[in-house]
């Protein structure tokens, strides 16, 4: 019996070896998985940072002047934030420019308390104010 166990590695020093390695990539795979989360997370509130801009920028085409253009904006952006965001209302500040040539609404969200930016712990973390803006020209073509 002693001479067939001989040629034969032991059982338990193979399930220690997997113990080793997982105890060597584990933590760095966790991290990545985070990271991918809180990352992904920034980027869908980015686009949908970007998408309040843009459809308050089409809604303020159809006002007459600078503060029935900035009347319009601001209520689609309520609109669409009430309807179908996961963005909080009270952290979205609108700025409403207006020129000859056409209209720039530029929309900041302040994500600092956003859950999944403090999921990240002590990876870097992405910008907690997302500023996304749009444009539109008016005349001039």
């Amino acid at each position: 019996m002693a001479e067939e166990l001989r040629g034969r590695p032991d059982k338990g020093a193979r399930q220690g070896a997997a113990a080793v390695e997982f105890a060597l990539v584990g933590p760095i795979f966790v991290l990545l998985l985070i990271g991918m989360v809180v990352y992904g997370g920034w980027f869908w509130m980015a686009q949908s940072v970007q998408s309040l801009a843009s459809e308050a920028a089409r809604a303020a085409v159809a006002g007459l002047d600078a503060d029935e253009r900035t009347r319009l904006a601001r209520a689609r952006i309520d609109q669409d934030m009430r309807a179908h965001s996961a963005l909080d209302p009270d952290l979205t500040t609108v700025d409403v420019e207006t020129a000859e040539d056409g209209i720039r609404i530029v929309v900041r969200y302040d994500a600092r308390t956003h859950p999944l930016m403090l999921a990240g712990g002590m990876l870097p973390r992405p910008p907690a104010i997302i500023e996304r803006s749009a444009v539109i020209r008016a005349g001039g073509y």
